[in-house]
């Protein structure tokens, strides 16, 4: 017997569950479809787990800095892991159950556990459930890619979601990648008191980024005593739990790293390979991730892919736009678009980094004319007064128009302060709008107006 549905909502990540509950209270039957946690990465092995022990790594940090600030701490610094576990796990447990609670709350709502797979275009079976919708959400997420590593599968290694059951100190942490979630992970187990040793396959870290963004969070992490390898190629793997070797040759030199433990952080890929979306028509890129159009739409009629899956942004907050974007355009007659939006995002190591934008590169690689500001922390009073002077603030505008391109900020309160600069670009101001404006003191962020009246010609 098929059950019917106004719509159904496979998963419940970031964006399915804020968009299942704006469809209930539009007084549509809505069947909401999680396989195992309740919340998708961000609640269970992402944002919430992992910025929780990134405040406990800080904690730690700051109580061995304590005699900076003329603090006597008498003793060793000592991380208790199980404790700082149970407060990640309580804290998660505590999102995960909220959403849950949510969902099942829902007033035209009816939540199915277990695995989803598409029979039809508008068919979805939940084990012994059929259901029919006259819409459907894909909202399935993505997890961890293992990469083609030679003796990868004959080693215990973890990954960003395994790594969430750690309750203990790993002697000597090797991370295979250099990008957000291996610099996350590697600051991280240093400050609890690991060896911690990160291996990149590209010449620098974050790829992505501009080399002077690279180079100070390189620095970041070599004041704190972790181990960079870059150029990493023939990279191969063996050994047993505790006594694990990588092998790696980096630049030139071939390299033998002896691991108590192995975290393999290279990326990640969408939860679409057993979905049945061949039974549906829904079409896939090479990756796996589901194509969608502008507003979000697959290749057939009334169905939408929205969250990681869709290929179309990595992060929570572009998951949640992806709500307000279905969301508006099918009950609020506004016609909202992913290529309005700005990318924007940052890496939580600490001090932490802003980005929104273009980057310096993407500028000059534009041709265009623009100008640029850049000041280091050390000449932002509120950075000098915390003890916490690593790292400067950047920032590109377009000469013509006067218009903010982008803008990184890696120091204190970077992942805060970017968001003066964020609003002002959607607002499609002139710089001057900011320059102008009159900023508290003493804030990090009163130093964006001071930087913007320094800009010079982009050479």
């Amino acid at each position: 017997m098929t059950t019917k549905f106004n719509a159904i909502v496979i998963g419940t990540g970031q964006s399915g569950p804020a968009l299942a509950a704006r469809l209930s209270a539009e007084d549509m039957t809505v069947a909401v479809i999680e396989r195992r946690r309740f919340g998708g990465t961000c609640v269970n092995t992402g944002c919430v787990p992992t910025k929780t022990l990134v405040a406990s790594a800080r904690a730690a940090y700051m109580a061995r800095r304590g005699a900076d600030f003329g603090v006597v701490i008498d003793g060793p610094i000592r991380v208790d892991m199980k404790k700082v576990k149970a407060r990640k796990d309580a804290i998660v447990e505590r999102s995960n159950k909220g959403v849950e609670g949510w969902m099942k709350g829902l007033e035209n709502g009816t939540v199915y556990v277990g695995h989803a797979t598409f029979e039809g275009p508008r068919t979805v079976r939940v084990g012994d459930h059929v259901l029919e919708g006259d819409k459907v959400f894909i909202n399935v997420g993505a997890r961890s890619a293992p990469p083609p590593i030679p003796g990868l599968d004959t080693v215990p290694y973890f990954d960003n979601s395994t790594m969430m059951d750690v309750d203990f100190l790993p002697g000597h942490l090797v991370l295979i990648g250099g990008s957000y979630i291996g610099l996350e992970f590697g600051q991280m187990y240093r400050r609890f008191g690991s060896q911690v040793t990160i291996i990149e396959r590209g010449p620098r870290l974050l790829m992505r980024e501009d080399e002077d963004v690279c180079a100070a969070v390189a620095g970041i992490l070599d004041n704190e005593g972790i181990t960079v390898l870059t150029d990493a190629t023939d990279f191969r793997v063996a050994g047993t739990d505790g006594d694990i070797r990588v092998h790696a040759r980096c630049d030139g030199v071939t390299k033998e790293i002896a691991a108590s433990h192995l975290l393999v952080a290279t990326g990640r890929m969408p939860n679409t390979g057993d979905l049945g979306l061949e039974s549906a028509g829904i079409v896939v890129d090479e990756r796996g991730f589901i194509k969608v159009d502008d507003q979000l739409r697959t290749n057939v009629p009334h169905v939408w892919a929205i969250g990681d899956c869709n290929g179309q942004g990595a992060f929570t907050h572009t998951s949640y736009n992806d709500y307000e974007i279905v969301a508006a355009n099918l009950l609020d007659d506004d016609p909202r678009r992913v290529g309005d939006r700005i990318p924007a995002y940052a890496l939580y190591i600490d001090p932490p980094l802003g980005r929104v934008g273009m980057t310096e590169r993407q500028v000059r690689e534009s041709g265009r004319q623009a100008l640029i500001g850049k000041r280091p922390m050390t000449r932002v009073g509120r950075a000098v007064e915390r003890g916490e002077t690593q790292g400067f603030m950047k920032i590109l505008v377009d000469a013509e128009n006067k218009r903010i391109l982008g803008a990184a900020i890696i120091g204190i309160g970077g992942d805060e302060v970017i968001h003066s600069i964020i609003d002002v670009m959607y607002a499609k101001a002139p710089y001057t709008v900011i320059q102008r404006a009159m900023h508290i003191h003493p804030t990090v962020s009163e130093l964006i107006p001071t930087m913007l009246g320094e800009l010079q010609p982009l050479s």
